[in-house]
């Protein structure tokens, strides 16, 4: 790609946000969802956009400590968001598996399974903490592309 083609595409388009839920009590989501939808902390000033499908999509949010039985469907999932991607573990629990990673059924730390780009620690954590996570996922996929 050349470099007037990449400066097309980075002022022309905007990263969309894709969540994916491997294995959480909710609580990131919903404070994920505060970030989505309520204008205080809203996602969209930083030019991004949630998408329905991971084919769309250009940064992940991982919540949850990744349970053995979503491995595979998460992977699956994860292999459709075309790359440049940049993910962002959402929590504590996908950084270290937080109450959950002494049980058998937990696979944290996700870094053993995805390439994590940036952590937003927290149980949950507060939607400041969630909006500059994806804002240093915003300059890291500015960056690659």
């Amino acid at each position: 790609m050349s470099v007037i083609e990449r400066l097309k595409t980075m002022a022309t388009k905007s990263p969309w946000i894709y969540r994916i839920n491997a294995g959480s009590c909710n609580g990131c989501d919903v404070e994920m969802a505060t970030c989505a939808l309520i204008p205080r902390y809203d996602v969209e000033r930083l030019g991004c956009q949630y998408c329905g499908s991971p084919r769309h999509a250009d940064i992940v949010l991982i919540s949850g400590p990744l349970t053995r039985r979503v491995l595979d469907a998460t992977l699956r999932v994860f292999d459709e968001i075309p790359d440049p991607k940049v993910t962002v573990a959402v929590g504590v629990c996908p950084i270290s598996g937080g109450i959950f990673r002494e049980s058998y059924a937990v696979l944290a730390p996700i870094d053993q399974y995805f390439p994590v780009d940036v952590n937003v620690p927290g149980c949950p954590p507060r939607p400041q903490a969630i909006i500059e996570g994806i804002a240093q996922a915003v300059q890291i996929w500015r960056e690659r592309l």
